[in-house]
């Protein structure tokens, strides 16, 4: 690999940029490949099955070609906003497809080490935190807390802030209100429309381990949609 190659690869891992390396392994070439952005003239002729690639985040020998592409992807950053029994049968699952999560919230007493071992806990009200948390495109947001007070704040954040998948427990009745306090917000239909509330796939369960592989059966079905764009 070229040394300037090299250069650039450590740059782009630091400023935590997704990219592939692809390297033809007949002639040796190598470039970087990001989405949306074009490619090099030696690769334009893959390009659709390297961005396929990409999106499903697949290394190694891209079929019916000499090309091989190795992904460097950031995790899907998920903030669950409220520390309550949901939240930690909803970390278990979410472990699995290594997710970065991030569980805030104000009432001391739900957060702690005991009841979420080795994940980051904030022991704030969301507004504070939110801003000085790292967000984008890639992230979600799950607010389990039942109180406006706390949701809220965080479901105005992630709407302005467009994050990919916004979540929130509650009954239909109970979200119709919460559209009724966006909308005195300012926020549309169409962004409203956005919130998944009930949160969760409907699989019939009224347990906190089955609302939880609810919300992350949906969570997972909407990344992978994103995957197919």
């Amino acid at each position: 690999m070229k040394y300037n190659l090299l250069k650039k690869i450590i740059k782009k891992k630091e400023k935590k940029i997704e990219f592939s390396i692809i390297t033809d392994l007949k002639s040796g070439k190598s470039c970087i490949f990001e989405k949306n952005k074009n490619i090099n003239k030696n690769f334009k002729k893959y390009i659709k099955k390297i961005k396929f690639s990409f999106n499903q985040k697949n290394d190694g020998i891209i079929k019916g070609t000499n090309i091989f592409i190795e992904n460097y992807v950031q995790p899907t950053n998920v903030i669950i906003i409220g520390a309550v029994h949901i939240a930690q049968c909803l970390v278990n699952f979410l472990k699995i497809f290594n997710f970065k999560i991030t569980i805030i919230d104000p009432r001391s007493y739900f957060v702690s080490k005991k009841r979420f071992p080795s994940i980051k806990t904030i022991n704030k009200w969301p507004n504070e935190p939110l801003k000085n948390i790292q967000t984008n495109q890639n992230t979600a947001l799950i607010a389990l807390t039942h109180d406006p007070k706390i949701d809220d704040p965080a479901i105005r954040y992630a709407l302005n802030n467009n994050f990919f998948y916004i979540g929130a427990l509650g009954s239909k009745d109970t979200h119709k209100n919460r559209c009724i306090r966006l909308k005195k917000f300012g926020f549309t239909n169409t962004q409203t429309k956005k919130i998944f509330s009930p949160v969760g796939i409907k699989i019939g369960g009224k347990s906190a381990p089955e609302i939880a592989l609810s919300i992350t059966s949906q969570l997972v079905l909407e990344i992978n949609k994103r995957k197919n764009i």
